[in-house]
C-alpha cells in the first residue's frame, strides 16, 4: 500500500488500514479500533505521545511565525500583539488537533506496516 493512500486517508479522518471506518466517536476523541476492520488504533499506553509532540510542533512554528510577522509587518504595542496572537495559536492548536492525531495514527500505521507487523494487513 502506498504511503499517500494511509495519509490521505487519515487525513479524511479514515482508518488507515481500510479507508472505510472512523478514527473519531467524536470532535476529539479517537476511537480504540476501527469499527469496520478492527484496527486498533492504540495498541500500548502512550501511543499518542507523538501525537501530543507533532501538535505542539506544529503549533510552535505556527506561533513563531506569527511573531515575526506582527513584529515585522505592524507597529502594534507588545500588548495588542498578545492581543491578537494569542487567541489565534489557540483556535489554531484546537482546529487541528484532530488531524495532527489523524497524522500520527498514520504515521505508527504505516511504520508499522514497513516493518512487518503482524496487525497492519493493508486493504
Amino acid at each position: 500500500m502506498e504511503r499517500e493512500v494511509i495519509f490521505k486517508r487519515c487525513l479524511a479522518l479514515r482508518c488507515p488500514q481500510c479507508g472505510e471506518g472512523r478514527l473519531f466517536q467524536s470532535y476529539s476523541k479517537l476511537q480504540e479500533e476501527c469499527p469496520v476492520c478492527e484496527l486498533r488504533y492504540r495498541r500500548e499506553p502512550g501511543a499518542m505521545t507523538g501525537a501530543m509532540y507533532l501538535s505542539a510542533v506544529i503549533t510552535e512554528i505556527l506561533a513563531a511565525m506569527l511573531c515575526a510577522a506582527l513584529f515585522l509587518l505592524t507597529d502594534w504595542s507588545v500588548k495588542t500583539g498578545l492581543m491578537v496572537g494569542v487567541p489565534v495559536v489557540a483556535a489554531f492548536a484546537l482546529l487541528s488537533y484532530p488531524r495532527t492525531v489523524a497524522l500520527w495514527v498514520a504515521i505508527e500505521y504505516w511504520t508499522d506496516l514497513k516493518n512487518g507487523a503482524p496487525w497492519a494487513k493493508p486493504r
